[in-house]
């Protein structure tokens, strides 16, 4: 087998990692992927390829650039890895398993290397790519709109088109969706991003290393805590650093409380959908409270600044520890109340129930993950399978995990998942202890192993999200990325509005969790 098997959180050596012939590496990679998952699958500009290595007989003297393209794979037995090496193209995974067209679109986008036959070759945002390549798309980045491409179209005297943004009503980043209708019914959406895209993973090659946990913490305003875990217990993994269970227990409470507020707010907006206006009210509130605990604890809504490599630069002292509890316990009591105010209303079922179904089938097609895959019949959830504090987890959370694939579906799903998160969140409090030996400023002294390969993972709120650091021999970071679980779950939002009412469309997008994804997927890479 040409892979070999890693650990989240555990750095390997580079040269240990099997580099295949491209046919090789396509065959194992997809005989893999019939029944795993896409975990990563990103480009590397690594070396200079003589033509005559790759079968070019043309020009036997003239040197290329090379392109390592790194795959992590997952299923029930674990992590692996293997990669190949590719000049300006190579023929498309995507053609033959869906899983990998978003991850191939994205290399195109950020190298120029084509993958021929791809099925539906457009780009994922909308900047130059860095390797000074010829554009894989022909756009003109001297026009100001993303998404230099046609639309798809459907064609017939009754088919009208939509167009939704990129200019939204509420607070929230730009993306386009164009619908092709019948009338109120949906035939397909296309959804381009792009419109103010920053380059953190670019950014973070080229700063200082104490402005790396603020750069992080900038991915996604709402993915705060996740994203600073991945990057904290991945710079610990680089330093030989073993962190201890009080560490890793102060690190998952913050982690629930991002998840419980995000998912209370989810709840609310779906609420607000259906003009259901006191579990929307209700929800609104709750959710504040909820970030209000980022304030007790750190002094900031959305936990900036409460989690660094090393240990935590927050105590939690025994006055702090009295004081969530008391407000979990009061707040347990309220989701549940409003919750099931809505839950149990038929006329909110009604527009719930039957709506925007993905099957089972379907969600392992794509990869989907995180609440929404685990609503659609798919029993999968980071913090039981890959999380570094599985341990901890395995003593107090429960696997969520639904059928029907409907919004009702995932509006259950994270209700039933939040009540889940506060049980566990109050048993941490009682029984954990939070005395933490703080050494979170020595990351600017720490030197992170050379010739390294690290990937770290977690159950963020919108589902599995994954960080891979690699160094080179001096063990400067070369490369960092991101895969932000939204880059799985936005092929999910245009196939569950086929056929569906315009009207609907709303329902759909906020129980996929779209309400701050754009944030994310905008923001996050380069």
């Amino acid at each position: 087998m040409g892979l070999i098997r890693i650990e989240n959180g555990v750095a390997v050596n580079v040269e240990d990692i099997p580099i295949l012939p491209f046919d090789e590496f396509k065959d194992e990679i997809l005989k893999f992927a019939e029944t795993g998952h896409v975990v990563q699958h990103f480009a590397v500009p690594c070396c200079e390829i003589k033509d005559n290595e790759t079968n070019n007989k043309n020009n036997d003297n003239e040197n290329k650039t090379g392109y390592k393209i790194y795959t992590v794979l997952r299923n029930d037995g674990g992590l692996y890895v293997a990669s190949t090496m590719v000049e300006d193209s190579y023929e498309s995974l995507s053609q033959y398993n869906i899983k990998f067209h978003m991850f191939e679109r994205e290399i195109a986008e950020q190298y120029g290397i084509i993958p021929k036959n791809h099925p539906w070759f457009k780009s994922v945002r909308y900047h130059k790519n860095y390797s000074g390549n010829p554009d894989a798309f022909g756009n003109d980045y001297t026009a100001p709109i993303p998404g230099n491409y046609p639309f798809y179209e459907v064609e017939g005297e009754e088919i009208h088109q939509v167009a939704v943004g990129p200019v939204h009503a509420g607070i929230i980043e730009p993306g386009h969706f164009r619908f092709n209708c019948m009338g109120e019914t949906i035939l397909h959406l296309e959804i381009q991003h792009g419109y103010q895209h920053r380059g953190i993973e670019k950014q973070l090659l080229n700063c200082k290393k104490n402005i790396l946990a603020p750069l992080i913490e900038s991915v996604a305003g709402d993915t705060v805590i996740g994203n600073s875990i991945c990057f904290s217990e991945a710079v610990e993994g680089l330093s030989d650093y073993v962190a201890d269970e009080h560490l890793l227990t102060y690190r998952r409470l913050l982690l629930e409380i991002e998840r419980i507020a995000n998912h209370v707010g989810t709840l609310g907006g779906l609420a607000g959908d259906v003009g259901y206006l006191p579990t929307a009210s209700y929800y609104g509130r709750i959710r504040g409270d909820f970030l209000n605990m980022f304030v007790l604890i750190c002094g900031n809504r959305f936990g900036r600044s409460s989690l660094r490599p090393f240990g935590a630069p927050f105590k939690l002292g025994n006055d702090h520890i009295k004081e969530l509890i008391k407000r979990f316990e009061q707040l347990k009591k309220e989701v549940i109340d409003v919750g099931n105010l809505m839950l149990d209303n038929p006329e909110v079922l009604g527009r719930f129930d039957y709506t925007g179904i993905i099957d089972t089938e379907t969600a392992k097609l794509i990869g989907l993950v995180g609440p929404a895959g685990r609503a659609s019949g798919i029993e999968y959830d980071v913090r039981k399978s890959f999380s570094r504090a599985r341990i901890i987890y395995d003593h107090g959370m429960e696997l969520v995990a639904r059928k029907d694939g409907a919004v009702s579906s995932r509006a259950k799903t994270y209700f039933y998942e939040t009540i889940n998160s506060i049980e566990f969140c109050i048993d941490l409090l009682k029984v954990a202890d939070f005395q933490i030996n703080d050494s979170s400023s020595k990351l600017e002294e720490t030197a992170l192993k050379p010739n390294s390969f690290i990937i770290t993972m977690e159950e963020a709120w919108r589902g599995e999200l994954s960080h891979c650091i690699i160094t080179d021999e001096d063990g400067n970071i070369i490369r960092y990325k991101i895969k932000d679980p939204s880059f799985h779950n936005w092929t999910a939002l245009e196939l569950t509005v086929r056929n569906e009412g315009i009207y609907d469309f709303p329902l759909c997008n906020k129980s996929l969790t779209y309400h701050t994804v754009v944030l994310t997927f905008n923001e996050v890479y380069i």
